[in-house]
């Protein structure tokens, strides 16, 4: 409606103009006088400032939340090689090849990752992957195979010495029990979610296997502290143990752990059933009678892995580790973490990872860098939001072997660290830097080393 509720006059219709006076023709492009009544004939509506001829601007588009936002997690080779195009048509085709011949283990493993990512790993194309002279088998998610497909992958592989299977959920007694008979030379087994698995099949495997060396489980509810006598019993050469995720967790199950004294090379207790399962005495009492032969340790989701766990257990009798991980261990203080390493006479690690420590900050990386620093190939410093950006410059000047950071969350990470890191390190492959907010999508990049985590509208 136009000014004082009057309709428009009719088009073709002749008016007076209210400024000029003149008569002019009526169109729908006419506009009514400000401040009325009456209208403006073209050539005055144009001189008070507005065109009728003026096409309105069209809307601007606003962006959905989820664009604005895009997370930049991989980057994109655009000329991948022949090994990986074929390697990606014979997953994509899995299921009509009749045999995949002699491809060389480094492919075949490329193939069962390309298969663990959209699970097509099954009963039928399984075989695939099995032979009678395999001495080592991979697969990294078994979701798919039932008891009876396990048993056969035993029978079809009699010659295993190491086994790792990923997802295995539908593991149960009857399996373990014919591994026990059918796979004699097992040495080492690595197992991800064999939940079904009871205590007296464990046992049993653990008898049938004297020379087993590695034993790694990770979410084995039913894992308890009489499995873990009848392993240190029957299984005296054993050189690596994890017990990850292990609801039954407890101070005398860490307790039998003590039999091993002077064996263990290789020893993960991370994220027990609860965080506080196991005290702060039991773990120094562990590390004092294990720690010396030690090269790897994973003491991640303790909560009672505190700075008394450091100076009382680890830096009295753990001298020659290669590799530590105390991850989740929230009560850990820079100042303790700074002092520990500024005093700590054991070797260089190759590998640390102190993530979603949110008290550590500058000086326990200052003083991890001038112990380590030139022996690193592994840093992952995840969630130290308050380490200052003069430490962190010191990761480039100090860490020329490093080949994977994960600097997630450490707000002063910029596009010039990330720069640095690249000049510096020319080993590196992967840098994760989610939740950087100072790092844009001008960041820079280096051919064969990922940028994982930038928040971008461009996926590179």
């Amino acid at each position: 409606m136009w000014k004082n509720d009057l309709p428009k006059p009719p088009v073709g219709s002749f008016e007076n103009c209210a400024r000029c006076q003149k008569q002019f023709t009526v169109t729908k492009y006419t506009l009514a006088a400000n401040p009325p009544p009456g209208y403006l004939c073209h050539p005055c509506a144009k001189s008070s400032g507005s065109d009728p001829f003026k096409k309105p601007a069209p809307p601007k588009k606003r962006k959905p939340a989820g664009d604005k936002r895009t997370v930049a997690s991989y980057e994109e080779r655009r000329l991948p090689s022949l090994a990986s195009v074929c390697i990606q048509v014979i997953s994509n085709h899995i299921d009509d090849v009749e045999a995949l011949g002699d491809i060389g283990s480094m492919n075949l493993d490329e193939i069962a990752k390309a298969l663990a990512k959209n699970r097509s790993l099954n009963t039928e194309n399984a075989p695939l992957f099995y032979s009678v002279e395999n001495e080592h088998l991979t697969l990294y998610d078994v979701t798919n195979l039932a008891p009876p497909a396990l048993c056969t992958m035993a029978a079809l592989n009699p010659r295993l010495t190491n086994l790792r299977l990923d997802y295995c959920g539908q593991m149960d007694d009857t399996v373990m029990s014919n591994w026990a008979a059918s796979l004699r030379d097992l040495k080492r087994v690595e197992l991800l979610g064999p939940f079904l698995v009871r205590a007296p099949a464990w046992q049993a495997f653990f008898r049938a296997h004297p020379n087993l060396e590695g034993f790694l489980i990770t979410q084995s509810p039913r894992f308890d502290i009489d499995c873990m006598r009848v392993l240190i019993d029957s299984c005296s050469k054993l050189r690596e143990l994890r017990l990850k995720e292990i609801g039954k967790m407890s101070d005398e199950l860490i307790a039998e752990i003590k039999s091993f004294s002077g064996k263990l090379t290789y020893l993960d207790l991370s994220y027990p059933g609860t965080a506080n399962a196991v005290s702060e005495s039991a773990l120094i009492d562990l590390l004092a009678h294990v720690g010396l032969s030690l090269q790897h340790l994973d003491l991640s989701g303790h909560a009672n892995v505190t700075d008394g766990v450091l100076f009382r257990g680890v830096k009295p009798h753990v001298r020659n580790l290669k590799s530590l991980v105390l991850s989740n261990c929230t009560d850990l203080t820079d100042a303790g973490v700074a002092e520990f390493f500024s005093t700590w006479q054991g070797s260089p690690l190759t590998k640390l990872d102190m993530s979603r420590n949110h008290e550590l900050a500058g000086a326990a990386l200052e003083a991890t860098l001038k112990h380590s620093g030139e022996d690193l190939v592994e840093l992952d410093i995840n969630g130290w939001k308050d380490v200052s950006e003069e430490a962190l410059k010191r990761i480039p000047k100090t860490a020329h072997h490093l080949q994977k950071l994960d600097l997630g969350f450490c707000r002063s990470v910029d596009n010039f660290l990330v720069k640095e890191i690249f000049e510096c390190c020319p080993d590196v492959q992967e840098t994760k830097v989610w939740g950087c907010q100072k790092i844009d999508e001008h960041c820079p990049r280096k051919r064969g080393a990922n940028v994982i985590g930038i928040e971008s509208t461009t996926i590179y």
